[in-house]
């Protein structure tokens, strides 16, 4: 269970890094809301996993997931590069996370 949880506080995390995007300096109220919230549900989620996942295995996995998913995020709908460096390095991330999941 502790796992799932910091798998989508993990997705959580790519939903605030993509909404900072357009908070505009928080004066965006619609963006903003989104942007808490996903912060505060990510965060919560990443500290309830941390609870039985080591703090640090936790924090790299949910850090993982969050920087993975925030450049696909970035390919898929704002146009960033997707070369084949770029993806064979996010192959690495993932690598890594599951390397930690079978450690820990």
């Amino acid at each position: 269970m502790a796992w799932l949880l910091l798998i989508v506080g993990g997705l959580f995390e790519v939903g605030f890094t993509t909404t900072l995007r357009f908070v505009d300096g928080f004066r965006n109220p619609s963006w903003t809301l989104g942007f808490l919230a996903s912060v505060t549900l990510s965060m919560g989620l990443l500290e309830a996993a941390s609870r039985t996942i080591p703090m640090g295995t936790a924090y790299a996995v949910w850090g993982g997931i969050g920087a993975v998913g925030t450049v696909i995020v970035g390919m898929i709908w704002f146009g960033e590069p997707a070369a084949t460096l770029r993806l064979l390095l996010i192959l690495v991330i993932v690598g890594a996370i599951a390397g930690l999941r079978m450690t820990a």
